[in-house]
């Protein structure tokens, strides 16, 4: 079972002031229903029982509002124009991920009805399946969605022994291929000591594009813009997640699956930005977002401020 909770205003809070200065007192509570058109749509993902499935540390469901609290502080920048409204959180209820996969990918298809930008805040990467199906179900299948995954791990499992939060690409590519759909999947950042030979070789089976976590550093930034443009040129739309685990440990000590060999933020703002240029951003989430493990709330302020950058980038 999955149930939606209402916007919580009290979540949203930090310094005052009579100008909106801060992205607390920019940001609007209410149902997707509401929400003006082409505005910018924060939705909760409150489920880890894919981690807890794929034997990873449990907490990234309280990811959500860790992240609204760390992006409510934060400057605003934007004009009076560009709206961003928070319309509240899908709850995993007895461990059911799939209803809750089934109810964010409804939630996801109505906020592109009002040409919103959906931004969704996890838990855990299962939900990359419920995300990218309500992309797909929204465009129907004579467009291409082209999957962007900032990530450590390349989540392409077998489904053998059920879901989990490392099944999610598989279970689309699985789709795709049922479907007759292109399955257009770019992985930067893969770790060889976070992924299994299998997991490589199904990679190379399903014409996985990805960039090793040695090939994606700010050095070699030439390399990888023009990696990311050519994957970006044969699709029609881009869906990007980014799961905090690919990052160093350094900058993101509370997730699932920590590491001090991840990558660093400034190669991802640079990619986003490539992105965002290319005016075909679709939707967007941040995952395994685990406050139970972080400290200062570093993570959070990076999940945060990832949020913040590509909002404002796509206003400008």
């Amino acid at each position: 079972m999955a149930i939606y909770k209402k916007a919580n205003p009290k979540i949203w809070s930090g310094r005052t002031s009579d100008q909106r200065l801060y992205m607390h007192e920019k940001i609007k509570c209410g149902p997707i229903e509401s929400i003006s058109p082409h505005s910018i749509a924060l939705l909760g993902y409150e489920c880890d029982e894919g981690v807890k499935r794929n034997q990873g540390r449990v907490g990234a469901v309280d990811g959500p509002n860790a992240i609204r609290a760390q992006l409510g502080k934060m400057p605003n920048h934007l004009d009076s124009k560009t709206e961003v409204y928070d319309c509240g959180t899908i709850q995993c209820i007895k461990g059911d991920m799939e209803v809750t996969q089934n109810k964010l990918s409804q939630m996801v298809s109505k906020s592109l009805t009002k040409n919103a930008l959906p931004i969704i805040l996890g838990g855990g990467h299962d939900i990359a399946y419920g995300h990218y199906n309500g992309l797909a179900d929204h465009i129907g299948k004579r467009k291409t969605i082209g999957i962007i995954n900032f990530d450590a791990h390349f989540d392409l499992r077998s489904v053998e022994n059920g879901p989990n939060s490392g099944t999610p690409f598989y279970q689309i590519a699985q789709d795709c291929n049922a479907n007759g759909t292109p399955f257009k999947y770019l992985c930067l950042g893969i770790r060889p000591d976070s992924n299994d030979k299998n997991l490589f070789e199904t990679a190379i089976d399903l014409e996985v594009e990805f960039l090793r976590n040695t090939e994606f550093n700010i050095q070699k930034l030439k390399t990888v813009s023009r990696v990311i443009k050519k994957f970006i040129s044969g699709v029609n739309h881009v869906y990007v997640t980014i799961d905090l685990d690919g990052f160093s440990s350094a900058y993101a000590p509370g997730v699932s699956a920590a590491s001090p060999m991840g990558f660093s933020p400034d190669i991802v703002l640079r990619s986003l930005g490539t992105i965002i240029k290319s005016k075909k951003l679709l939707g967007m989430d941040i995952a395994e977002m685990n406050p139970t493990y972080d400290i200062d709330d570093q993570t959070a302020k990076l999940a945060a401020s990832l949020i913040h950058f590509v909002i404002h980038r796509i206003s400008e």
